[in-house]
């Protein structure tokens, strides 16, 4: 499976992004679909899950209730739309596919995207 990240850019504190995450096929009702992050000097960390077969949603602590993650079975994409970012949002943010474990670990995720950078000024 291949996953292509996409939507990161440069924006205000405050603002919003949109990424998103294509994959190369259509994940298995066992996949579960990450974001992670990581910024600079500082190990990756979860953003964000969703399991494709009915949609079950984790969150972070930290992004709870800015951070909206989903998913279209008919594109075989997942989305992460985050509103007020703040400056501490910033970092090389990847997507990542994972049929077992613990959904907030690296380890469970045996594809990963290529990332892309968010950066959030302040």
């Amino acid at each position: 499976v291949q996953l292509q990240a996409s939507g990161g850019g440069l924006v205000q504190a405050g603002g919003s992004l949109r990424l998103s995450c294509a994959a190369s096929e259509r994940p298995s009702s066992r996949h579960v679909m990450g974001w992670f992050r990581q910024a600079s000097g500082k190990e990756r960390e979860f953003v964000a899950a969703i399991a494709w077969a009915g949609g079950t949603t984790y969150y972070a602590d930290s992004v709870k209730g800015r951070f909206t993650i989903s998913r279209d079975n008919a594109q075989n994409t997942v989305a992460l739309q985050m509103n007020s970012l703040k400056p501490e949002d910033t970092a090389v943010y990847y997507c990542a596919s994972a049929m077992r474990g613990n959904y907030a670990q690296t380890a469970s995720y045996n594809y990963w995207g290529q990332g892309t950078l968010v950066t959030v000024s302040s």
